[in-house]
C-alpha cells in the first residue's frame, strides 16, 4: 500500500485565497490589515521563520511591522506589548519564541490583547477555545485541523491519538479536534506503552519534538498520520516526529516534513491577521478603533 501524501500546499492555497477576498474587501474601503512580530532574540531559525512571515504579509497585501530588539530586558518586552495593544492601526501582534534565557514568556504573552492574539499564545485565547468562545487557535494546531478537513479525514466518532501536550500544539488541538466530535487520548513523553494508544487510533498527531519517535510497528493499518514534528537530524536535514520509511507502507494517509503542518501555519497567521482587521473594521466602519471592541 502506498500512502497519499497530506501535503500543505493546497491546503495554504486556498487559505490565501481566503485572505485575498478580505483584504481586496478591506482595500475597497480604504483599510489595511497590519501585524506586528516583536523579535528579541538572534536566533537565525526564528529570523527565518519571520522573514517568512514578512514575505507571506507582503504578497497578499498585509502590511508586517517587525520590531527587531534583542537587547530589551523584561519590562521593555512588557511596554512594547502594551504599546501594541493600543496602537490603532495593528491588527495582529506575534511575540516570536523561543525568548532568551531569563524571560517569563508566560508573563508577556499574557499582556496580549486576545483580539490581537492571531496566534493564540495569551491564556484567555486559550481558555476560550476550550469552552467554544470565539478565539485564534494557535496557528500550528489548526493547520492540523484544516490539512485533514481538506483532505476529508473522517473525525466524528473517531479516535484521534495526538502525542504532544504543548499549549501551542497539543493542548488546544485537542480542544479543535473535540468540537468536530473526535474521541481524543492526548499523550505525552511520560505515557507507558504509547504504542497502546497509537495502534487503536485511526488518526495520530504527532507533535512531541522527538525525531523518529513514532515507527511503523506503532502504528495501526490504513490509519492517518500527522507529522508536525521540525527536528535536526545528524546529517543536518529536517525531519519529524515519524520514521516515515516505515510508516508510510503501514497508513493510508501521512503528511511529510517538510512540506506538510509547516506550509499552512504561516498562510493560517495571515489569514488570522485579516480576520481580525475586517472585525474590527465591520464594528466601527473606520480606521482607528481599539480592538477591545472585538470581544
Amino acid at each position: 500500500m502506498t500512502a497519499q501524501r497530506l501535503t500543505g500546499k493546497p491546503v495554504a492555497e486556498k487559505i490565501r485565497a481566503q485572505s485575498a477576498q478580505l483584504v481586496q474587501a478591506l482595500r475597497e474601503q480604504d483599510f489595511t490589515a497590519k501585524i506586528s512580530v516583536i523579535v528579541a532574540t538572534k536566533n537565525k531559525a526564528t529570523a527565518w521563520y519571520v522573514r517568512s512571515i514578512e514575505k507571506a504579509a507582503g504578497v497578499q497585501g498585509v502590511e508586517c511591522q517587525v520590531l527587531r530588539i534583542p537587547d530589551a530586558d523584561q519590562e521593555q518586552l512588557a511596554e512594547t506589548i502594551t504599546a501594541l495593544n493600543n496602537d490603532e492601526t495593528v491588527h495582529g501582534i506575534i511575540l516570536q519564541t523561543p525568548l532568551p534565557d531569563g524571560f517569563d514568556a508566560a508573563k508577556l504573552v499574557e499582556l496580549i490583547d486576545p483580539a490581537k492574539d492571531i496566534d493564540g499564545a495569551n491564556p484567555l485565547s486559550l481558555g476560550r477555545l476550550s469552552v467554544g468562545q470565539p478565539a485564534f487557535a494557535p496557528a500550528t494546531a489548526r493547520s492540523v485541523i484544516e490539512i485533514l478537513e481538506h483532505y476529508e479525514i473522517p473525525l466524528a466518532g473517531e479516535h484521534v491519538a495526538v502525542v504532544g501536550r504543548s499549549a501551542v500544539v497539543g493542548k488546544p488541538l485537542a480542544q479543535l479536534l473535540l468540537q468536530r466530535n473526535a474521541t481524543v487520548s492526548i499523550c505525552h513523553s511520560r505515557t507507558s506503552n504509547l504504542a497502546h494508544f497509537t495502534t487503536a487510533a485511526s488518526v495520530t498527531v504527532m507533535a512531541a519534538g522527538r525525531a523518529n519517535l513514532l515507527a511503523g510497528d506503532d502504528v495501526a493499518e490504513s490509519s492517518v498520520v500527522i507529522d508536525v514534528g521540525t527536528n535536526v537530524d545528524d546529517d543536518g536535514q529536517l525531519v519529524g516526529d515519524v520514521h516515515a520509511a516505515s510508516v508510510e507502507p503501514k497508513v493510508s494517509a501521512l503528511s511529510p516534513v517538510p512540506g506538510g503542518v509547516g506550509t499552512v501555519t504561516t498562510a493560517l497567521l495571515i489569514l488570522h491577521a485579516v480576520e481580525a482587521a475586517t472585525e474590527v473594521h465591520a464594528l466601527t466602519g473606520r480606521k482607528g478603533e481599539p480592538m477591545a471592541l472585538r470581544r
